[in-house]
């Protein structure tokens, strides 16, 4: 293999061809990592904006979470890190089709198999986190308590949009795969019933003739009368 792509791998079209936007829009994991990406928005808008509060006690603000930093902390960042990631993701799933090498094209599927997967695993510590430390408040907070548990709801829809990510970015690496180490006999194309010659600028193989002359065995009107013969003794 030459490293330049000939067909389709990685679930992907031939490169070349020009950028069409509803086939984009249109694309499975382009749709997950959009619905992600306002999932991510959401975890992060409600924490930053209600997640820390002053209590009746003291002046200095405390996070809502049963007061625990750590965890208002950790929503926030899976949450931004997340909104990050779509969004270059969603780069690279627009110039994809035009990677003409398979081994970038393998890098970026890699890429976002183990991104998605980790983030994954993120999201439900982040959601285990959340709804544990939530459940644990007392007394609650007097006001945004549908904004906390917003945070909460979106931060379990963002583990199954992730799953899906994840399945789907394996899905793709596995094609790539099969389509590397896939025999010459599956790809498609009907044998070749050319003749090759042995070397360059051999002439073509001529067809040969069925009929063959007979051994040489001269009579004697083959025999000139001024042909040479040998004296008898």
């Amino acid at each position: 293999m030459d490293g330049q792509q000939e067909g389709g791998a990685y679930g992907a079209r031939k490169a070349g061809k020009p950028f069409d936007p509803i086939e984009y829009i249109k694309k499975p994991q382009v749709i997950l990592r959009l619905i992600s990406l306002v999932f991510s928005i959401i975890v992060f808008g409600c924490i930053s904006a209600e997640g820390y509060q002053t209590d009746h006690l003291s002046t200095a603000e405390q996070c809502v979470y049963n007061g625990k930093h750590g965890v208002c902390g950790y929503g926030m960042f899976v949450g931004i890190m997340a909104l990050l990631a779509c969004g270059i993701f969603l780069v690279i799933d627009a110039v994809f089709d035009n990677l003409s090498n398979v081994q970038h094209r393998k890098y970026a599927v890699i890429a976002d198999l183990c991104f998605s997967g980790l983030w994954t695993l993120f999201w439900f510590i982040c959601f285990c986190v959340l709804a544990d430390s939530w459940r644990k408040t007392d007394p609650k907070p007097r006001y945004g308590t549908s904004s906390i548990q917003a945070a909460i709801a979106f931060s379990f829809f963002s583990i199954i949009s992730w799953g899906c990510l994840t399945v789907l970015a394996f899905l793709r690496y596995r094609q790539g795969s099969d389509s590397a180490f896939s025999p010459s006999h599956e790809t498609g194309l009907p044998p070749s019933s050319t003749p090759y010659s042995s070397y360059p600028g051999a002439p073509e193989p001529q067809a040969q003739d069925t009929y063959q002359d007979a051994p040489f065995n001269p009579t004697k009107d083959d025999v000139s009368p001024s042909a040479y013969q040998a004296p008898s003794y």
